[in-house]
């Protein structure tokens, strides 16, 4: 005797099932419309399209057109609701020649059916946008990879409601940074993802409701740095900064900054130890801050006191003279509750010889440290610390990348020094 299952998922109202075909990917969703007379043009009112490499699988030249055609119904269905988003990633060529499909097109519908998210990874994507992108007052969240292209930002540009914009491998020019910012009012996200910059002088970035900013350039593209940047983002809350020591630097006070994470590395046409120190000076009210060096690359003479610094994460290559200038660093951060230290250490690394005043962050306020990487020659570092560190409550080391004899080893020497210092830890290895 035959069993038979009730549908319980087609009484659900309309609303309830385009939200749950949205989570599909498009060729499911379409595939929906064979279940019942009532699933057949569900599909055409979901609120969220996405297009990928998998459409095009199996296409061929005598179906391309029907796909054109599917396409431009989906966007363009009468009676069509809002978009909350529009996605098409470039997997294959969407707008290449040999299919030319109407990429600008599928764009457009999408904007005037009022989207929200725009996320587009193309080839040729600069060639692609229409003007009428950056006129959107429906956008809220903008994400264009434009794969090495020029991004071309019209003079009328204006997205009062745009909260989110995410730049990644494009080319800006001349002060369409500063045009496209300033019309942004609301902006809140901010990031330029492996960028670059032609006929520039000035990264100007000026945003009184920006509250996040990433700024990661490519450091192999030294001819990229020749320019000052400047930031005036009062609100800021979380800052990264990924590339080659600018020109110059001048930011404004950033007095809500809880998070920094900064990777700077030289570049021989540049004095970078002036131009480095000018960055960290702006931001000394963060909270907790990552930095990333290939050198002793600013002056720690020149720098502030870091008032809020609570939690500060080392990362580097080797350098002469590395631990004077990581304890003269922590002088700078007298409230310093964590550290954590990642880096290759070296024979020139000499912590028993250092001949200065222990930071008061030591004595008094440092509760954590984490030693990530181990190598048997940080015994020196690990034995300074234990020295120092007058209420230090968790120690945690890391000897992952060390062979099982290494290891064995650096524990029994870790162990010995732990027991000679006395110090009631939580101690990880």
């Amino acid at each position: 005797m035959a069993m038979c299952v009730e549908d319980r998922i087609s009484s659900f109202p309309d609303h309830i099932l385009f939200h749950i075909l949205s989570f599909l990917p498009i060729k499911d969703a379409v595939r929906t419309s064979t279940i019942s007379t009532k699933w057949r043009y569900l599909f055409a009112s979901i609120s969220t399209i996405k297009f990928d490499g998998s459409l095009m699988s199996g296409l061929t030249d005598r179906n391309v057109d029907s796909f054109k055609n599917f396409v431009d119904r989906l966007l363009k269905f009468p009676d069509q609701v809002s978009l909350d988003c529009f996605r098409l990633n470039d997997n294959v060529s969407w707008n290449d020649k040999d299919h030319d499909f109407d990429v600008s097109g599928w764009i457009c519908a999408a904007l005037c059916r009022g989207v929200k998210e725009i996320d587009l990874d193309l080839k040729n994507l600069g060639d692609t946008l229409p003007a009428l992108l950056f006129t959107c007052h429906s956008l809220v969240t903008l994400k264009l990879d434009a794969v090495g292209s020029e991004i071309k930002v019209p003079s009328g540009v204006c997205l009062g409601n745009l909260k989110t914009l995410q730049l990644r491998n494009s080319v800006l020019f001349g002060d369409s940074i500063h045009r496209l910012i300033s019309n942004c009012h609301v902006l809140e996200d901010l990031a330029f993802i492996e960028c670059g910059f032609d006929n520039i002088s000035e990264v100007n970035i000026q945003s009184p409701s920006l509250k996040r900013l990433v700024l990661e350039f490519d450091v192999t593209e030294g001819r990229y740095f020749n320019y000052v940047v400047v930031i005036n983002a009062p609100i800021l809350v979380y800052f990264q900064y990924h590339a080659a020591v600018a020109a110059s630097y001048t930011l404004s006070t950033m007095k809500s900054l809880e998070k920094a994470d900064i990777s700077i590395y030289q570049f021989d046409s540049i004095n970078s130890e002036t131009s480095a120190t000018h960055l960290i000076q702006g931001i000394c009210n963060v909270r907790s801050l990552s930095l990333t060096t290939d050198a002793a690359i600013f002056l720690t003479s020149r720098l502030p006191i870091f008032h809020n610094l609570i939690e500060f994460k080392y990362l580097g290559v080797g350098f002469n003279g590395r631990e004077t200038w990581l304890v003269e660093f922590l002088h700078c951060v007298p409230n310093l509750k964590t550290l954590t230290l990642n880096f290759p250490d070296d024979a020139g690394t000499r912590w028993k010889a250092l001949c200065m005043k222990v930071p008061s962050c030591l004595s008094f306020h440092l509760k954590e440290i984490e030693i990530s990487y181990f190598d048997p020659r940080m015994i020196e570092m690990v034995s300074y610390f234990l020295d120092n560190a007058m209420v230090l409550e968790k120690l945690k080391i890391s000897t992952a990348a060390l062979t099982w004899s290494q290891k064995w080893g650096a524990q029994i020497k870790l162990l010995q020094l732990l027991k000679r210092s006395k110090k009631s830890l939580i101690v990880i290895l």
